[in-house]
């Protein structure tokens, strides 16, 4: 057994091989768990091509006891669920239509067609149960070399799905160095106009993964320079603002964020927020963050005061605090925010001081007087530098009711 892979006679993966592999079928480890091995990369799960049928994978699967589901199955997937552990099996395949976005496919018996409807040569390897390696495509050279290149004729594995291209980017981004290669970027350029018939779910799933990857800021700066990131963004692309950003999280040791990283890339104001979540069809809760970014990008220019500095972290919280204050520190690299992004680590955020039933005690009878005694109070309280002094609080709270008579 090849020792660079410890987990392929162990369970649950071994015991889905062992009844996948006999009667005539066959089936392998395929993809990003043998890539990554080779790449020195972790794994965190597997997927396995066989030439078992759908129906005949769940039969087998179910005659073990173990729980079946059809998660693709038009494509021939399905996920076997072995102890908690789920692992993905999916039917050889070979393509007979493709548009650019979608694939009609039948099911085959042949490992070497089946691999080389991968995208790139280093996905295209698949692992024996025995430990036998089959790389069809070059793979391992391309791995030795940390080198990501469509498999076959560029052109046409672009045409077959323009995701491609973006794919490209990210594996590289991730797993690559140098430059991209120059047979792939020259294809992704002649058929980057193919990013616009993606659907926006797609290139959001795709981009924020690239955002993170360890070389993005060398890829953007090259993709950037051929007019790709104008197309994902809809809007002008601050890749050097990225850059420091990433440099940044790094001194900080903050861990990389995508939602962070789009906003340093492509916000100028809350309105680049509005569009971005749009374009990008973001979550609720990303394009509140977005916004909220882009909020604080529309105030803060320059390293603010302790004071105001408290009050940002004191109405946002520690996360949305970090996040603004990072990519506005990125987006003005000639200015010093160190002790800016050092706040959260050093100052505890007190709890609002006032509610309605301080008020409440003083008579003040519910409604929306309430609301504008404490904004009031509250404002004042911060402007006066937190007081922890319960008599100076009152004070502050009395005034605020005389105010708002």
């Amino acid at each position: 057994m090849d020792e660079r892979f410890p987990w392929l006679d162990k369970p649950p993966l071994s015991m889905l091989l062992a009844a996948l592999n006999r009667d005539g079928e066959e089936a392998r480890v395929v993809g990003g768990a043998v890539r990554n091995v080779l790449l020195g990369e972790a794994v965190s799960d597997w997927d396995i091509a066989t030439t078992a049928l759908p129906a005949e994978t769940a039969a087998r699967a179910r005659a073990q006891g173990w729980k079946v589901v059809p998660t693709g199955i038009e494509h021939g997937t399905v996920t076997v669920v072995i102890d908690g552990h789920p692992l993905e099996v999916t039917t050889l395949r070979e393509d007979i239509e493709t548009d650019g976005r979608r694939a009609v496919v039948h099911f085959g018996r042949d490992f070497r067609a089946d691999a080389f409807r991968r995208d790139f040569t280093i996905n295209a390897l698949s692992l024996s149960p025995d430990g036998r390696l089959h790389d069809y495509a070059s793979g391992l050279a391309d791995i030795a070399d940390r080198r990501v290149r469509f498999l076959g004729d560029a052109d046409q594995r672009i045409a077959e799905d323009y995701l491609r291209i973006l794919r490209l980017f990210r594996f590289h981004a991730r797993f690559g160095k140098g430059s991209l290669d120059g047979t792939s970027f020259a294809a992704a350029i002649r058929g980057r106009e193919g990013l616009r018939r993606l659907s926006a779910e797609r290139v959001r799933a795709e981009l924020l993964k690239l955002l993170i990857a360890p070389r993005a800021a060398e890829i953007l700066a090259e993709i950037g320079d051929a007019g790709f990131l104008g197309i994902l963004l809809g809007g002008i692309a601050r890749v050097e603002a990225f850059r420091h950003l990433a440099g940044l999280e790094a001194r900080s040791q903050v861990e990389p964020d995508p939602i962070r990283r789009l906003a340093a890339l492509g916000l100028f104001t809350r309105l680049d927020a509005e569009r971005l979540a749009t374009r990008l069809r973001l979550s609720n809760a990303e394009a509140k963050r977005l916004a909220t970014i882009g909020m604080v990008l529309e105030s803060v220019r320059q390293p603010p005061t302790l004071l105001k500095a408290q009050e940002w972290l004191y109405r946002l919280g520690p996360d949305l605090y970090r996040d603004g204050m990072l990519v506005a520190a990125a987006q003005h690299a000639d200015t010093d925010f160190t002790e800016v992004l050092a706040l959260p680590d050093r100052w505890a955020v007190p709890d609002a001081p006032f509610s309605g039933r301080d008020l409440a005690r003083l008579g003040i009878e519910p409604g929306p007087r309430i609301g504008r005694i404490l904004a009031c109070a509250e404002q004042a309280w911060i402007d006066g530098g937190f007081s922890e002094d319960d008599q100076q609080r009152q004070a502050i709270l009395d005034a605020a009711v005389r105010a708002t008579a």
